[in-house]
């Protein structure tokens, strides 16, 4: 897993406020009740952000995380992956996440992107003119690819995905991505991105990557104080990948 209950999302550069947030029920197109958490911009800017978590599902983090991009006036939702077959429920470290991790499909995490997407183009959502995705590891690696299973979003944002899950989506990606990895990464070789930033470079799909030399896995965590410099430059990334993208 990326982040234990200790861990806390670092906060953005442009300080704000939510004007609302809270849990939700979400239903896909599928039928299927899932989890959600939505946090809406006291000034939104018309951009929506659904957030993606790791292996863990809607956890605290994640939650916090969608109301720090509120915070950015950036409408967010996170979301959980476990409604078919865990159904609704607590997701802190007690939960025995892998038996549902293992039980997730690409079509089942796209049909769930889909249902909020829609909840952020709906007046209840902030009815937001550009959607993007941002996910971490596990999620990392379903942002990206919700750029060939989910179009019109305008951009895909991911945090230590692995490579292999996405390059199976690769040829059918339209929507930018901004890949941010941790250099000193132990759960995926550095050489997976480098070749990952090739192929994509290769089939025309519109990307940026950064590697932020030396940290670790699961380094955007504002428990770890000697990585600020590197969580305040990813804040500014997707922040300016938002602004280019919207």
């Amino acid at each position: 897993m990326c982040y234990s209950d200790k861990a806390r999302p670092p906060l953005p550069p442009i300080g704000g406020a939510a004007a609302d947030q809270g849990e939700m029920t979400l239903h896909a197109a599928d039928s299927n009740r899932f989890m959600a958490y939505f946090a809406r911009a006291a000034k939104p800017t018309g951009a929506g952000m659904v957030v993606m978590p790791d292996v863990r599902g809607l956890h605290h983090f994640y939650k916090e995380l969608a109301q720090r991009f509120a915070e950015a006036g950036i409408d967010a939702v996170a979301i959980d992956y476990f409604g078919r077959t865990a159904g609704l429920g607590d997701r802190s470290d007690s939960f025995e996440y892998m038996p549902h991790v293992e039980k997730t499909t690409p079509e089942g995490i796209a049909a769930d992107t889909a249902a909020a997407m829609a909840y952020l183009k709906s007046k209840d959502g902030g009815a937001v003119k550009a959607v993007f995705t941002v996910g971490f590891c596990f999620g990392g690696s379903n942002s990206w690819n919700q750029s060939a299973l989910n179009p019109g979003l305008n951009g895909c944002i991911g945090f230590y995905g692995r490579p292999p899950r996405s390059l199976p989506f690769i040829d059918k990606m339209k929507a930018p991505l901004l890949l941010l990895i941790a250099g000193a990464d132990a759960a995926t070789p550095r050489e997976q991105f480098i070749e990952f930033d090739r192929k994509l470079s290769e089939v025309g799909v519109p990307h940026e990557m950064h590697i932020y030399e030396g940290a670790p896995h699961s380094f955007f965590d504002r428990t770890y104080e000697q990585w600020k410099e590197a969580c305040d430059d990813a804040w500014r990334r997707m922040l300016a990948f938002v602004k280019k993208h919207s």
